[in-house]
């Protein structure tokens, strides 16, 4: 009997360690999860429903590092982003498609929870969120440091697009064209311009991407306005006065040319000649662009070879006192420059070539002594060399006189337009430092805004292309040249009312 007792004593210890142990160890199991889940925390409320005895796979949902909940079923996340692109960015962004946000992403990892199924409102969260992303073209922007710049673009036709316009503000749109296939432009046969090159800087790639929709550019001008000014969106505004011209705004403004002007009002101006309105808003802010446009071009120009005045001796006449025997006149030149401009800026030029097409007549003038004389010829010669003239007599109201540059070196010398004497060297605010020269015959000549005083004491006597300064833009300027006008008898005088050929000179 004993013997019995024993093996049923047994018998019911193994049942106990066989059936009872697992439940045992489950809940303990169960009891050590059970504290884990009091700190684990989503974004979205959500309950564990069960704690199995071995782990299995869960898929949690982040945005910006922070746990939004745990997905119960991540196959329908799939089905959910195709939903989303057809509901919303289908029709903005056809042939498309949806992924979540840049910062939104589902971590998966072994866990013995399970939880509650919040499927639809995580869902709901990332729509309500906007969390997505669209496919797109991104456009990256590099130079020798690397990437520098990045846009996101619906397609690359958009893009290429915008490019196209982008360069004809700076190019002919058939040069443009031309250079485009390889070919080269027509040759000169004459006075004018022709592009013979252009590139871009820096270096420009395209790549299939994902982006926020709110990012993505989705019209060729959205795309332009990137490529003029970047991510500068402030701009500043002139309102047009009665009398301005277009040249006038830019000589006000920066000292932008015409040409500047008309580009960045493209959609208000068509023609550098364009009359304004009075009260109309017009920017002149130029272009900041997140890349540079280089264009080389060709430039042939007529040049005027200035005479050279002869002294010769004559005894019969008394000492201080001269005569014209032969009146000077000035030859001419076919130049060929080349030329370097930046984003429709020009910033270096350099003589290619010259053929002389008429020489020029020296003046001679007998002299009762070597001393050269301090009376004018009467003629003219242009106060700068390369001359572009900015802004002409009258291109805004009371502007009566012409401002001229310098088209190569900005900073460039002076010259005497003609024989005479320093009468004024002195500043205002308006002209900055300024000279006047009296040719002792009649006339006088103005150069106003040099950028030093001019080192010639009043009374000094120049001869007609001596230096007597320097470009500059002082008082009242705001880009470097000469305020130059001719007066004579002390009436004032447009230089270019029969004293200088200023035609092709207009910048």
């Amino acid at each position: 009997m004993k013997k019995i007792l024993s093996v049923i004593a047994c018998f019911l210890a193994s049942a106990a360690v066989v059936f009872g142990l697992p439940v045992l160890l489950k809940q303990v199991t169960a009891s050590a999860h059970a504290e884990v889940t009091d700190t684990v925390s989503g974004i979205l409320e959500q309950n564990v429903t069960r704690v199995e005895s071995t782990p299995h796979e869960i898929n949690k949902l982040y945005s910006n590092g922070q746990l939004v909940g745990v997905l119960t079923d991540k196959s329908k996340l799939t089905d959910f982003l195709k939903d989303t692109y057809n509901t919303y960015y289908k029709n903005d962004f056809p042939n498309s498609s949806c992924q979540l946000g840049k910062d939104v992403y589902v971590a998966s990892e072994q866990s013995y929870f399970t939880y509650e199924d919040i499927d639809s409102q995580l869902f709901q969260y990332l729509t309500d969120n906007e969390l997505f992303t669209v496919k797109a073209t991104g456009v990256e922007f590099s130079d020798s440091n690397g990437v520098y710049a990045e846009i996101y673009v619906q397609n690359e036709q958009i893009y290429e697009d915008a490019m196209q316009e982008y360069l004809k503000l700076f190019i002919d749109a058939d040069e443009l064209a031309t250079l485009s296939s390889g070919q080269q432009t027509a040759e000169l046969k004459t006075y004018g311009s022709r592009a013979v090159g252009i590139s871009i800087d820096q270096t420009i790639t395209t790549k299939e991407a994902y982006a926020s929709p709110s990012e993505i550019k989705t019209t060729q001008n959205q795309v332009l306005e990137y490529l003029e000014y970047g991510d500068n969106t402030e701009k500043s505004y002139y309102t047009v006065e009665k009398y301005d011209t277009v040249a006038g705004v830019g000589a006000k403004n920066n000292g932008l040319s015409a040409t500047q002007v008309m580009n960045i009002n493209k959609d208000k101006i068509s023609s550098t000649d364009q009359v304004l309105s009075e009260g109309e808003q017009l920017c002149v802010t130029y272009f900041n662009s997140p890349i540079d446009v280089v264009v080389n071009r060709e430039t042939m120009k007529k040049e005027s070879i200035d005479y050279e005045t002869v002294y010769e001796e004559d005894s019969s006449l008394r000492e201080g006192t001269s005569e014209q025997t032969t009146a000077g006149v000035n030859g001419s030149r076919n130049a060929l420059y080349t030329e370097k401009w930046i984003n429709g800026v020009l910033r270096t030029g350099s003589l290619e070539s010259s053929v002389d097409t008429l020489q020029p007549v020296n003046a001679v003038i007998k002299v009762g002594t070597m001393v050269l004389p301090s009376v004018g010829t009467g003629t003219f010669r242009w106060p700068v060399d390369n001359p572009v003239i900015t802004c002409r007599w009258g291109c805004y109201y009371g502007h009566r006189a012409i401002d001229v540059q310098n088209s190569y070196d900005h900073y460039g010398n002076i010259y005497a337009a003609d024989n005479g004497t320093i009468e004024v060297n002195s500043y205002n605010s308006v002209n900055g430092n300024y000279v006047i020269i009296n040719h002792n015959n009649g006339y006088e000549t103005y150069y106003g805004h040099m950028n030093v005083p001019s080192p010639l004491a009043v009374g000094t006597v120049v001869e007609k292309g001596d230096v007597i300064g320097q470009l500059g833009m002082t008082g009242a300027a705001t880009g470097p040249h000469t305020h130059f006008f001719i007066m004579y008898n002390g009436e004032r005088h447009d230089p270019c009312d029969g004293f200088l050929d200023c035609t092709g000179h207009d910048g």
